[in-house]
């Protein structure tokens, strides 16, 4: 295959970036969270005035550009950017990861021309019959997902960015590398190996060891892929490795942080909602909002009811020995930091409100979160003092003004915006914080600050100031992925009607019942039971009293 390090000085892609007009809209939006349509209140209140929220737009806007240009500039095709050093780095694979990571939010901001510029260089460049040993995990997550994102958008006119000349490139790429990442489950557990190489399998001396995010962070991305291409084997190896998961879970109904995939022992017993752990909490409840399975469901209700349960410490949560409870390392970490945001998506609001409160303010603290906070000190952990650019706490903040249209939200936006701008902004991108005491900038910029933290920001700020893009308003909603993708819930993915739920005093099961609103792809509910206070929701999922039928594709409310 062609040599992916190499620049062509001759590709429009190595071109400034070209403003463009925003992209016909779509909306976004969860089942779980209907019943915020019904809450009052302006989309912008006291804090940020709305044509301060324009500029505030605009400002993360400039910052994307700042960072995809110096990244096309100066390190593309390699994978990522050093921004102090104004150079390029390979760090997952060797395939331009930031660019690939980065094609929907291209999309999101418009720019149909950088967009199809992106999708056309990947089509023609990047193979995955390489020697190289790669993450599952980074790769599904990073890779996987831009590519099955973009080609939703590229494919479909209904995007408003819909490619000509698009032929389904990403797509065949997709089911490509998917096949390479095959070879990874051939586990008695079913959990897949944490590295696979992608042209000769798994290596001999690799660790039997994965974490349970791992191994829980599949389901999305390979849904999709079996549905968009009819073969069942991805959905179901990413299906297995859940339930092989779940499976060796405590009496608890707590998971660990590592375990070997062959024995299915538990290496690491911590149990906690950060590291290693995280997003196996968000997959399982977004595979059960995008393709409506209610096993899903099932095993995030037991999981979180433990979590609540066993790790919250009002408004904090730590990690226990999963199998006694007891408290191991009373630590936030900065991962943690989208639970308030998955919370919202449960339906589960109150709580969301004060723990983000409570991570904020170790963010006003510092100007950033460090990965580790330790509780009982109140003091930086060490070892454990920087902040990478990560999204969790701006994509939670995203998901709460979603959800109450609190002003306080915007100013959370504005005060994370203008830390990134002062310490983190650097000659050719974004930097690494190495330490947040210091603000010390480290010369690297992972491709997920493209990819979700500028778009959560961005997305916030559009929304206070009147939607106006792919996501928040039109045919379709999006469930997005962990690592920010852009994943519609068409009804080729959701499959239609195939997945309806009740919801009553005696849990759920499937079945039919009387209709309140006319349409299949419906979320019928007890308006009575839907909002409790301005600022949250009625708990959508957990609701004992009220009868509520949930579809898969039922995204019918919209936010206003």
């Amino acid at each position: 295959p062609p040599r992916l390090s190499g620049r062509s000085p001759n590709s429009n892609m190595m071109q400034p970036m070209r403003r463009q007009g925003r992209a016909s809209p779509l909306l976004c939006l969860s089942a779980a969270i209907l019943a915020a349509a019904l809450l009052p209140g302006a989309a912008v209140a006291d804090g940020v005035t709305p044509s301060e929220a324009r500029l505030l737009r605009d400002e993360v806007k400039d910052m994307f550009y700042h960072a995809f240009d110096g990244y096309m500039q100066h390190a593309f095709p390699l994978d990522e950017l050093r921004p102090l050093s104004c150079q390029g780095e390979d760090s997952l694979g060797g395939y331009a990861l930031t660019l690939i990571d980065s094609l929907d939010t291209l999309a999101l901001l418009g720019d149909k021309e950088r967009f199809a510029a992106g999708v056309e260089w990947v089509g023609k460049n990047v193979r995955f019959d390489i020697n190289k040993t790669v993450s599952v995990f980074e790769t599904n997550i990073r890779i996987l997902g831009g590519l099955l994102s973009a080609h939703l958008i590229a494919s479909d006119y209904a995007t408003g960015m819909k490619i000509e000349s698009y032929d389904d490139q990403l797509l065949h790429l997709s089911v490509d590398l998917a096949q390479r990442l095959l070879p990874a489950f051939d586990t008695p557990t079913g959990i897949p190996f944490g590295s696979v190489n992608l042209l000769y399998g798994v290596d001999d001396d690799e660790s039997k060891i994965t974490s349970t995010a791992g191994g829980g962070t599949l389901t999305l991305e390979f849904g999709v892929l079996s549905r968009l291409t009819n073969n069942t084997v991805f959905e179901q190896v990413a299906k297995n490795s859940v339930r092989g998961i779940w499976a060796r879970r405590s009496k608890l109904n707590l998971v660990g942080a590592h375990i070997n995939v062959f024995t299915g022992e538990w290496t690491q017993k911590d149990a906690g909602i950060g590291t290693s752990i995280d997003s196996f909490y968000e997959y399982v409840l977004k595979a059960y909002l995008l393709f409506g399975d209610e096993e899903y469901l099932y095993v995030f209700q037991e999981a979180y009811k433990a979590a609540m349960h066993y790790l919250h410490h009002d408004p904090w949560y730590i990690e226990v020995n999963m199998n006694s409870g007891a408290t191991v390392w009373p630590l936030f970490n900065s991962l943690q930091a989208f639970w308030p945001g998955l919370q919202v998506l449960a339906g589960d609001v109150d709580p969301a409100i004060r723990t983000h409160a409570a991570f904020f303010s170790v963010w006003q603290k510092y100007g950033f979160t460090p990965e580790g906070f330790n509780l009982a000190t109140s003091t930086v952990q060490n070892g454990q003092r920087s902040y990478p650019l990560r999204p969790e706490l701006i994509e939670s903040t995203y998901w709460l003004f979603k959800a109450t249209r609190d002003y306080r939200y915007l100013d959370v936006g504005r005060d994370i915006l203008a830390s990134l701008q002062y310490a983190a902004k650097c000659p050719c991108g974004y930097c690494h914080i190495s330490d947040v005491e210091t603000h010390k900038q480290d010369d690297h910029m992972e491709s997920f600050f493209l990819a979700e933290t500028v778009k959560y920001l961005w997305l916030l700020f559009d929304l206070a100031v009147g939607p106006d893009n792919i996501v928040e308003n039109g045919p379709y909603k999006y469930i997005f992925s962990t690592e920010g993708h852009l994943l519609p819930a068409t009804p080729e993915i959701t499959l239609v009607d195939e997945h309806c739920l009740h919801f009553g005093d005696r849990g759920y099961s499937s079945g039919d019942g009387s209709s309140i609103q006319q349409s299949a792809n419906c979320a019928q509910f007890d308006e009575r039971r839907t909002v409790s206070s301005q600022n949250s929701l009625s708990n959508v999922l957990f609701t004992t009293r009220s009868y509520i039928k949930v579809c898969s594709t039922a995204f019918l409310i919209n936010f206003s």
